[in-house]
């Protein structure tokens, strides 16, 4: 069972290293890069895997888990590179990256995003195994729902067994909130981002969260899956989590701030 009260403690210092860059053990740092479709993400972890510092862009620059805007992933990517540096007063050198589920085939212009804002890349990896690393269950399905995938990794006995990804993710959700609400995406988003409105809009979304589920449900075994874990932006809603239990008939766990947790994990999966 997830020790949620740790996953807590630790995700609460990768929040506030956005603002506070905290002193690392030992000298050697590692980077987790988390190109999303929403966002990308920089996390630093020391030697021992503590937060030390985070950066994160808005960015429109994938689809799906596939790189769509080369140099404006380079770009931003570079750029929050840099403002770490000035944070931490040293260079960062090596970096991990993480693919959606089943978008293994673009880990390689990834790669090359990463490389080309003066990153080494010495570890490659799944998006939700990298969540995994950060829950560290030995048996249940990890759920990571992106800007534009729903991604789940089937954990037994501590290890990976199977991965999938479908293109079904928070975007997904936008735009039915604009069709709904006659307006524009951006102003979609705002409101999806919005607490306050979570309660309001969750009836409306709620057919597409279903079918996030559906998605999960399709690949997993019931009578096997204890718990279904969430993470990634889009499980930042408030009541998904009811959604998913409601559809998938099986204990659902969502921490209190399920964003940060893939790309935490993907910098504790950094080589050096």
């Amino acid at each position: 069972m997830l020790d949620l009260e740790r996953i807590e403690s630790y995700m609460s210092r990768v929040s506030m290293s956005e603002r506070t860059t905290f002193r690392p053990a030992g000298s050697r740092l590692k980077t987790g890069v988390d190109l999303g479709t929403a966002y990308i993400v920089l996390v630093v972890v020391d030697e021992e895997n503590n937060p030390v510092a985070c950066e994160k862009q808005a960015a429109d620059v994938l689809r799906d888990g596939v790189v769509v805007d080369y140099a404006g992933a380079q770009r931003i990517v570079r750029d929050l590179k840099k403002r770490l540096e000035e944070r931490l007063g040293t260079e960062l050198a090596n970096c991990a990256i993480a693919m959606p589920a089943g978008t293994e085939s673009s880990a390689r212009t990834h790669q090359y995003v990463a490389e080309g804002a003066g990153f080494e890349v010495t570890n490659i990896l799944d998006e939700p195994s990298a969540a995994n690393s950060i829950y560290r269950i030995d048996n249940g399905v990890v759920v990571d729902i992106g800007g534009g995938t729903t991604g789940l990794a089937v954990i037994k006995e501590g290890a990976v067994v199977d991965i999938y990804d479908e293109p079904t993710g928070g975007i997904h959700l936008t735009l039915v909130l604009a069709g709904n609400y006659h307006i524009s995406v951006a102003e979609a988003e705002a409101i999806k981002m919005d607490y306050s409105r979570h309660r309001e809009i969750l009836p409306v979304i709620s057919p597409v969260i279903e079918k996030m589920a559906t998605i999960v449900t399709r690949h997993i075994d019931r009578e096997e899956t204890e718990t279904i874990y969430l993470c990634g932006g889009t499980c930042c809603l408030s009541g998904i989590e009811d959604i998913f239990e409601k559809v998938a008939r099986i204990p659902v766990v969502r921490p209190r701030d399920p964003f940060l947790v893939t790309p935490a994990g993907i910098a504790v999966n950094c080589k050096i």
